[in-house]
């Protein structure tokens, strides 16, 4: 957790990429919110870091090609995203008007099922992220292993190829949008489980405001991704990187900037002042 020097302002949680090496470098941005107030409790997403046995890469269970296993996994996430909110709520300077969600890559696909299912949260950031598990399984370098397994493997539902996967998701998008009118409907209309934890079912239930950050260059979340889930989020403002997926870190100072300007848009003018004051300063003794 990032705590101000100052009041808080308000409270943001932060969700990591999956993965290795993921969390120091990413935590810079708690660093810096805390500079503008804003408390950031950075969640340790399961099977990261202390979170995993020793013999268990970061993040690789998640890897799984079996959807019940993987909904489970998804939505345990999920649950520890809204606990760290109980915790939050207990804090004497939590103020439940300023609670806003940031998630990068990995923790963008959490943070879509987030907001949709926790309305505590007033603004959501998503970054480098996308939904729709054909795109992803099949495409992104990321998920090689996955294919590897399908393929080797299948899955309890046959699953051996993107073939087998276009039976049920040949237009996932357009059937989200026609058919999935309430979270119960992820769970009952859907033909195949992976719905049940893909982003893509869940971004039409994301009201609040969302900014949005995508990579131009990005080859690790595919453009397809990337482009649908942007396309169902019914409230959201759009930032576009000349960057890829890592190399969007090289514009942190910039998207720190983009994300209190965001959260900050509605509150009181003496706030916003206040803040672009700061930024100023810091932007000084750079």
């Amino acid at each position: 957790m990032f705590k101000p020097e100052q009041k808080v302002k308000g409270d943001i949680i932060f969700l990591h990429g999956i993965g290795p090496n993921n969390v120091p470098y990413l935590e810079w941005y708690g660093r810096y919110f805390k500079k503008f107030g804003y408390r950031t409790s950075v969640v340790i997403l399961p099977y990261h870091l202390s979170r995993k046995p020793n013999d268990v890469e970061d993040g690789d269970p998640y890897y799984s090609p079996e959807p019940n296993e993987c909904t489970v996994l998804f939505h345990n996430s999920v649950k520890d995203v809204r606990r760290a909110i109980d915790l939050l709520e207990t804090f004497d300077d939590f103020s439940e008007n300023h609670l806003y969600l940031m998630g990068v890559s990995f923790g963008g696909i959490i943070g879509t099922m987030s907001l949709a299912l926790d309305k505590r949260i007033k603004k959501g950031i998503l970054m480098i992220t996308g939904g729709n598990w054909r795109w992803i399984n099949f495409y992104s370098p990321y998920t090689e292993k996955v294919r590897e397994r399908y393929a080797k493997e299948k899955n309890s539902f046959g699953c051996d190829s993107e073939e087998f996967c276009k039976k049920f998701r040949s237009d996932a998008a357009n059937f989200v949008k026609n058919n999935i009118n309430s979270i119960d409907d992820i769970f009952q209309k859907t033909p195949i489980t992976c719905y049940h934890y893909d982003s893509l079912s869940y971004a039409k239930f994301v009201n609040q405001p969302v900014l949005f950050i995508k990579a131009l260059f990005d080859k690790i979340m595919p453009h397809k991704a990337t482009n649908e889930l942007q396309n169902l989020l019914p409230n959201k403002k759009v930032k576009s990187l000349l960057a890829g997926h890592k190399s969007s870190y090289i514009f942190k100072r910039i998207v720190g900037r983009w994300v209190i300007n965001f959260i900050e848009k509605d509150q009181p003018q003496e706030i916003w002042e206040r803040s672009n004051k700061r930024e100023e300063v810091l932007g000084s003794n750079r």
